[in-house]
């Protein structure tokens, strides 16, 4: 299909036999974001995939309703340093759901989960809402910066013990994760470069909730690391670390694992040509995104529907395709059962997410947490997200219309012809159903309309994105 790993990463573009659809537009949408509404999907076909593409990468700006309201939350006085952690999530979650620049927030997520910091252990909402900034400021900048300041970000430094370390105690627990997780991967260094490198991150200390640099506690004896010596300090690590050749490499796969496909492993070859683009953008994460949305691999067969939406994209992707709200602060509470809790990864090593999102248990979950969505009776979410409202809105009725609206919005109509005949003869058998006697014909159709919505959104495809 493609002669060599450079031209995968040529622009898409639409041709009779590959055609810009709506099938196109959800897949960017779910890759780039959260899930699309009825209103972009339709935009996006109208536009082509340029226009779309950069409305995407660029978002709106937020509006000045949005910035106040989540900055009042995010004040001191409503999540103070004791703020319990469920409302650190539901924080997040309502940005996610209300953003106008969706990718910024999954970028934002896809670092979370690359730098995995928990609150667990850091006990301080400050510090963690701290943390997020410095990632959402970078999420599609200069990873160079975030790299670097994230070696003195007070969550990150209770974290990984770096607040402990100190000239003749070097602890190690930054240094070997710098470099395992957060730039080179195994194989690209040696013991000995963990050893030197933390003594380098010693004197490191918090007070008054920032980060400062104590030179009283620093060893200012000099370190070898990756063959160079010097009196170096933490900065000078990271920067070192940047300039390995493997840096780009594993930040590169990471991120076409996040955004393209992560059911099968990619050529050598392929990684190289992103990590060369990478590195001559000195790490402009935005270059190499919209380089990998714009792609030819991204729109092919093999990438689509190539990943497991994590529990997160799962629930923000219903609300927004049901063009609703619903509580952050229960919402947060489900996604704890689901296996995602937003601020406590499990592990340094964050989610691994893929296959292990589901199971028995987390696949119930999920229905569960689709039919609370759509059935405007759970105490949580109310009628705030409620399909018959949905279709009502943009003037749908009758079977056959209320199923191709629905696997429009929610799969682009990505399902076989017997999943839909399946939908079409629950309608037509929940008609001869008993109801409340004082229930009128547009109750029962509300009803039907609320159960048809959740029955496709326990879809098979509905689990991929």
């Amino acid at each position: 299909m493609f002669l060599d790993a450079h031209s995968l990463w040529q622009p898409y573009s639409a041709t009779p036999a590959d055609p810009w659809d709506a099938r196109k537009v959800g897949h960017l949408y779910r890759r780039a974001g959260f899930g699309a509404t009825h209103a972009e999907i339709a935009a996006g076909v109208a536009d082509g995939p340029e226009k779309t593409l950069e409305r995407i990468l660029n978002g709106r700006p937020e509006s000045a309703e949005f910035t106040r309201t989540t900055e009042f939350m995010a004040s001191e006085k409503s999540m103070p340093p004791g703020a319990p952690q469920p409302r650190l999530a539901a924080w997040w979650l309502d940005r996610m759901l209300k953003t106008a620049h969706p990718l910024r927030e999954k970028l934002t997520l896809f670092w979370h989960n690359h730098f995995a910091t928990s609150n667990a252990k850091v006990r301080n909402a400050r510090h963690m809402l701290g943390q997020y900034r410095l990632m959402n400021e970078h999420a599609l900048g200069s990873f160079r910066k975030m790299l670097v300041a994230m070696g003195s970000d007070p969550a990150m430094m209770i974290w990984l013990d770096t607040i402990q370390s100190v000239k003749g105690k070097p602890n190690e627990n930054y240094a070997r994760e710098l470099m395992e997780l957060f730039s080179l991967g195994i194989g690209n260094y040696t013991e000995a470069d963990i050893r030197e490198a933390a003594r380098a991150f010693t004197g490191y200390q918090i007070v008054g909730g920032k980060s400062k640099f104590n030179s009283y506690w620093h060893d200012a004896g000099d370190k070898t690391v990756f063959g160079k010596t010097g009196r170096f300090q933490g900065e000078d690590i990271a920067e070192a670390c940047l300039d390995q050749p493997a840096c780009a490499k594993f930040i590169a796969a990471k991120l076409y694992r996040f955004l393209v496909a992560e059911t099968a492993s990619p050529l050598p070859e392929v990684i190289d040509a992103l990590a060369e683009l990478y590195r001559k953008a000195d790490y402009d994460t935005g270059v190499l995104v919209a380089t990998m949305l714009r792609s030819r691999l991204f729109f092919a067969p093999e990438s689509y529907r190539a990943k497991i939406k994590s529990p997160v994209e799962l629930a923000v992707g219903i609300i927004r395709g049901l063009e609703g709200t619903a509580g952050p602060l229960p919402l947060a509470g489900v996604l704890d059962g689901l296996g995602q809790v937003l601020f406590a990864p499990p592990s340094v090593k964050g989610w691994d997410g893929g296959t292990t999102w589901l199971n028995a248990q987390t696949l119930l979950s999920r229905n569960n947490l689709a039919l609370a969505l759509t059935s405007t009776e759970g105490i949580g979410f109310g009628s705030r997200c409620d399909p018959a409202k949905l279709l009502s809105n943009h003037g749908k009725s009758g079977d056959a219309a209320v199923v191709d609206f629905l696997l429009g919005v929610f799969l682009q109509g990505d399902v076989p012809t017997e999943s839909r005949g399946k939908l079409l003869d629950y309608l037509k058998t929940a008609k001869a159903a008993k109801f409340p006697v004082y229930w009128t014909a547009d109750d029962i159709a509300h009803h039907r309309y609320r159960a048809v919505a959740h029955l496709v959104l326990t879809l098979p495809e509905f689990q991929l994105a």
